[in-house]
């Protein structure tokens, strides 16, 4: 089965996301990662972007696109007006497929002025706008849960009801909330990566934790518009096979091709051969 990574984050030569992948079991060079979608049957993967959103900072392999992100590292209110410019060029550019925000990292909630901006050059380029939600990591000190809440999005997506929104991880674990905003607006799409974390065993997993992975299935059932999910992993942070096996534990059959590969490539505009 051909899969499209929908979520991944790639840089090799940052030491702490080596770190991190190495946790996970993974090598955190270009050859590995390259190796590490050989192995899964990953034929593309969507970087969702981290640092400075010059052009430079964002040059991959073709086997990768990218979502241009305003990160917390980088985004100060002051330098609004560079980022858009920046911002603005890599979108002109065939491979960024989109934008990623990260509120909860950055203080502010997606319906900030602040962001308009951004959103109006999404619409522009006819770009969907990835958005970290749900759980922010306990080592970014001054991360607050207010702002990647999901219930924020349900705003956001009907004052501008002509741009796709991704809503990155689910919401995890504000998965009621997160269900009701999504079956509630249509140009919202379920991102599933990033809900685990870390080297596990699927099969042990699943028997361990079995109410937990009935309850995300109950609530993406919720949903019920399988057209409407797309699959990542948020790599590094996951060991690559058991989340494949996770997400197929909550997808029924009958629609792995659809959210595994398919509704990517519509979602993000992807031109693969």
């Amino acid at each position: 089965m051909k899969i499209i990574d929908a979520h991944i984050h790639y840089r090799p030569d940052y030491a702490p996301f080596a770190q991190v992948a190495a946790h996970s079991g993974h090598t955190y060079t270009k050859d590995g990662i390259r190796q590490m979608m050989e192995d899964n049957d990953i034929c593309h993967a969507i970087v969702m972007g981290n640092f400075e959103p010059t052009v430079e900072n964002h040059q991959y392999p073709p086997y990768l696109s990218f979502c241009v992100g305003l990160d917390s590292n980088v985004f100060q209110p002051q330098r609004a007006e560079e980022f858009l410019v920046q911002v603005e060029e890599n979108l002109k550019r065939p491979n960024c497929v989109g934008l990623k925000l990260y509120p909860g990292y950055n203080p502010f909630f997606v319906t900030d002025e602040i962001y308009t901006p951004f959103y109006q050059l999404a619409e522009k380029y006819h770009k969907p706008v990835a958005i970290h939600t749900g759980a922010v990591a306990s080592s970014k000190p001054g991360a607050l849960l207010k702002y990647s809440h999901p219930l924020t999005l349900d705003e956001l997506a009907v004052r501008f009801p002509d741009i796709t929104f991704v809503m990155c991880h689910f919401g995890n674990p504000f998965l009621a909330e997160a269900a009701a905003v999504v079956e509630k607006n249509k140009n919202i799409i379920v991102d599933l990566s990033g809900i685990l974390e870390g080297m596990f065993s699927p099969a042990p997993f699943m028997e361990e934790n079995r109410f937990y992975v009935e309850t995300v299935k109950m609530w993406l059932r919720y949903v019920g518009d399988y057209d409407r999910m797309v699959f990542g992993t948020d790599f590094p942070i996951v060991q690559v096979p058991s989340y494949i096996q996770f997400v197929k534990e909550l997808i029924p059959k009958e629609a792995w091709h659809k959210v595994f590969y398919e509704n990517a490539l519509r979602v993000y505009g992807l031109q693969l051969e």
